[in-house]
């Protein structure tokens, strides 16, 4: 921790914020004085923290009866000072570890931790790039831009101030970003982050979304990831680039003469087996699923093809070292750290069974079967009876997460919705 104390010193840092990732993704920890933190930098939190549904409730039927804390051991390589004005604060991601000192199966960087070290010990490193499209509305969540033309450089420019300062707090935070362009809805944005190892880009996808939230109340704004805000609008994606590198830094998708590696078309095959299986970590809650309709540049399926955005895999065109598949499926609300494992435990899989990917789609993949599921209760099914990515994920969080899941669908189901009322409550 010498470490630690030195970075915190150097900064004039007077708290140093603990923050945890849920299983929806939402920031839990401790806010800890320089003063009062720990010299060996364990922390004590509720177990319950990290399951709390979407309506804020702390699940306490699924953590053991006697509620046990779990120990919080920090990973100083996500240190960074906070963005903002007032306190000098430090912000410090936490792993969540269990009495014995074993990562806790239902922390969601575990779960990617897990996942993770079944690549390390094959010799692969997994390389990816997620996309992250949201939507910027005003002080009362309202769109407060007109629909103007798909890809405009100057819509981007009305938030010039906003987007300069989100720079400069990702600057501060370690947040690599890249592109940033006006996507097809109004007011909607996609800011692309550079590729890298998938525990780090994860990080920064936590980060990256709290910042944008936090940053558009000061402007006067919401940032919203919902993956299906508005009805005759183009939905919220997460887009996850995926590749692997090998022992000597090489794209492992690809053979030393550029042409693809067989283990390429063994992975894809494993996306196209057990992604379906996988959609509730892609689609968590009801309104993700309104996302995943036809000609809406969203998938039906989990068909692939080359540079073909109809598909649920896409293979952009691009040089032998930079090999890769994209997965269209994730929505932007989903968490990253558990779209991230999911993604690549179906690639492994693929790759341990050698499984075959089919021919790949040169026509609209519109024009081929629906395979995903088409509803949260259709995907909790299809995830209960996926035993084999279970063992990947650990089986205490399969059962946790598809508990917790099963809360918030039944709360969901007690709500009438606004279309009964205006349809319904007259006529029926």
């Amino acid at each position: 921790m010498t470490t630690l104390l030195h970075w915190l010193r150097e900064h004039a840092i007077t708290h140093i914020e603990c923050l945890i990732p849920d299983l929806n993704a939402q920031a839990r920890g401790k806010l800890v004085p320089v003063t009062h933190y720990p010299d060996e930098g364990e922390l004590r939190f509720p177990q319950v923290s990290l399951i709390q549904s979407w309506m804020g409730e702390p699940q306490q039927q699924l953590v053991p009866d006697t509620d046990p804390d779990l120990r919080l051991i920090p990973d100083l390589a996500t240190l960074s000072v906070k963005p903002g004005p007032g306190r000098r604060i430090a912000q410090l991601i936490h792993d969540c570890h269990s009495e014995d000192g074993t990562l806790l199966q239902t922390a969601p960087r575990s779960v990617l931790k897990r996942v993770l070290a079944h690549f390390e010990a094959l010799g692969f490193t997994p390389i990816v790039a997620p996309e992250i499209e949201f939507y910027l509305l005003d002080a009362q969540g309202q769109q407060h831009e007109s629909v103007g033309p798909a890809y405009a450089v100057d819509h981007s420019a009305r938030h010039e101030a906003f987007f300069a300062q989100l720079e400069q707090a990702c600057h501060q935070q370690g947040i690599a970003t890249d592109t940033l362009l006006h996507e097809v809805g109004s007011g909607q944005y996609e800011l692309n982050l550079q590729h890298g190892p998938a525990l780090a880009l994860a990080d920064q996808v936590f980060l990256l979304k709290r910042t944008l939230r936090q940053l558009a109340s000061v402007h006067g704004l919401q940032a919203c990831f919902m993956a299906k805000p508005f009805p005759g609008q183009p939905g919220s994606a997460m887009h996850i680039h995926q590749s692997l590198l090998d022992s000597q830094g090489h794209n492992a998708f690809s053979q030393p003469d550029g042409s693809e590696h067989p283990r390429f078309h063994h992975y894809i095959g494993g996306l196209q087996r057990y992604l379906p299986q996988a959609m509730l970590l892609f689609a968590a809650n009801p309104n993700a699923y309104r996302r995943l309709c036809a000609h809406s540049a969203a998938p039906i399926n989990v068909e692939w093809g080359y540079d073909n955005r109809t598909c649920g895999l896409r293979v952009p065109v691009c040089h032998p070292q930079a090999r890769r598949v994209e997965n269209r499926l994730p929505g932007i609300d989903a968490n990253p750290y558990l779209a991230l494992a999911a993604t690549l435990a179906c690639g492994l899989l693929g790759m341990e069974q050698a499984g075959e990917a089919t021919q790949p789609r040169t026509d609209s993949a519109y024009q081929h079967t629906a395979t995903l599921p088409g509803s949260q209760q259709e995907a909790m099914q299809a995830f209960a009876h996926a035993h084999e990515l279970h063992a990947l994920l650990g089986p205490d969080f399969a059962s946790v997460f598809l508990a917790l899941k099963q809360v918030e669908h039944q709360h969901f189901q007690q709500h009438v919705t606004a279309w009964e009322w205006q349809y319904l409550a007259p006529q029926a």
